[in-house]
């Protein structure tokens, strides 16, 4: 599948994706976790089986994350639409042990290109993601870690910076189209309310 070792299955505020991927035989080495919507954005726990509960303050999220084990990532700080908590929380990477520096649905980049200049300040271990919400994207973003092929030593070599991102943008035409029908479904929320 695109080329990778491992993937990271980190779907909104629920582990039943990752649990799912687990059943099946597969040479891909998979990395259970979670993205949790917190009040203030974004924050991706790895390593985690049980979910950890949306709509709290990122502190206490983080909190309750570390309690279980897990290596936090902060997820697309920077991108004003996107949930990114670098935006709302200043003292948010310090919280956390690795940021995402690559995500490929970033199309302008500059938002790509602030959170890795922040994570050098900081020393955080940097990331690549594809954010894919189809299969078909699923690595246009990447880490290349300097690990063995298990879980427990991909999450061990992120935590130790052995890490490099990169990759390449979602197409302009499938981010627009996949924005817009984001767009719609939030607005027939509201409406329905």
């Amino acid at each position: 599948m695109a080329g990778l070792d491992a993937v990271a299955i980190t779907d909104h505020d629920t582990v039943e994706g990752a649990l799912h991927a687990m059943e099946y035989d597969t040479p891909l080495t998979v990395i259970q976790g979670i993205e949790i919507s917190t009040r203030q954005g974004h924050l991706i726990a790895l390593g985690v089986t049980a979910p950890i509960p949306a709509g709290r303050d990122f502190f206490d999220t983080v909190a309750a994350a570390r309690s279980m084990g897990a290596l936090l990532v902060l997820p697309h700080p920077y991108h004003m639409w996107r949930h990114g908590v670098g935006i709302r929380l200043s003292s948010g990477i310090e919280a956390v042990d690795a940021v995402e520096v690559f995500n490929s649905r970033y199309i302008i980049g500059s938002a790509n290109r602030k959170a890795a200049k922040i994570a050098r300040r900081f020393g955080k271990p940097a990331l690549g993601g594809s954010d894919a919400h189809v299969a078909r994207f699923v690595g246009y973003g990447y880490t290349l870690i300097d690990a063995e092929p298990d879980a427990s030593s991909i999450i061990e070599a992120i935590r130790q910076g052995r890490t490099m991102a990169g990759g390449h943008m979602t197409p302009l035409r499938t981010y627009t189209r996949q924005s817009v029908k984001g767009a719609v479904r939030k607005i027939k929320r509201r409406v329905l309310r």
